[in-house]
């Protein structure tokens, strides 16, 4: 049975599941669906075609499937979707998508959301991410799994960031971070692998296999693109593979030091 508290505001036509919790002041608005077990804080909102999983923990003050921040919009039919079991902190701001980038904004499922980060809209997630206080994803960002952003870092619009990938905080990230790749600075650029990230989830011989592409493909001062085709060509490694996909179709470019050979 839910609990939902009568100074909370659902509109007439919200959906509202199973052993749901929402706290003194929260906004539900007529569209949003909220799945089986989520809890929504004192003075959270949630905006619009909003449709958030199960076992979600919403806190307070969170501001969920406003209206995208851009000049375009102009009152399209919108939608955010969240998965299930994210936890979502306090001074959030998720928009949805526009006409014009997809309509929608996805986000996974396990996911960790701390105080004040902003997803813009068209912005797709992953699974099992966390994004520190203050990260900001600006429009069209793609993310896929297990990546971690570090505090007051900004994304700029349409970056691609692989699986495992970290950005350090205080960074500002203007280009695409492949998967297993770690990196850092204002602006920001590859610093060697995530090893932290993958010694939870990969094998040592995976690690050392990773370890020598990337020396071919961001050390040895041969044409990125090449290295890429020729490692594809010699390897069975799935990961391997995966960097050398991810090189091959960045439209922004992958920011590394390049050296002389």
């Amino acid at each position: 049975m839910s609990q939902i508290s009568p100074l909370a505001i659902i509109e007439d036509g919200a959906v509202i599941g199973e052993n749901v919790e929402i706290g003194p002041y929260c906004l539900i608005s007529a569209k949003a669906t909220i799945g089986d077990g989520t809890k929504i804080e004192q003075g959270a909102c949630i905006y619009g075609k909003t449709t958030i999983g199960k076992n979600n923990r919403i806190f307070s003050y969170a501001v969920i499937g406003s209206i995208p921040q851009d000049l375009k919009f102009n009152g399209e039919d919108v939608e955010l979707i969240i998965g299930d079991d994210n936890t979502i902190r306090e001074y959030t701001l998720f928009n949805p998508g526009t006409k014009g980038g997809g309509a929608k904004t996805i986000i996974g499922s396990h996911n960790l959301f701390m105080g004040y980060v902003h997803i813009g809209h068209d912005v797709i997630i992953g699974n099992h991410c966390i994004l520190a206080n203050a990260a900001t994803l600006a429009g069209h960002v793609e993310m896929g799994d297990y990546v971690v952003i570090g505090g007051m870092t900004p994304v700029h619009q349409f970056v691609h960031i692989g699986d495992y990938a970290m950005i350090a905080g205080a960074s500002a990230l203007a280009q695409d971070i492949p998967p297993y790749c770690m990196a850092e600075g204002n602006r920001a650029v590859l610093r060697g692998l995530n090893l932290t990230g993958l010694r939870r989830n990969l094998d040592r011989k995976e690690i050392d296999e990773l370890r020598a592409a990337y020396k071919e493909l961001f050390e040895a001062g041969k044409p990125l693109k090449d290295v890429a085709l020729e490692l594809l060509e010699t390897t069975s490694n799935h990961h391997v593979k995966a960097i050398c996909n991810f090189v091959l179709k960045t439209k922004r470019g992958i920011p590394y030091e390049r050296k002389s050979v």
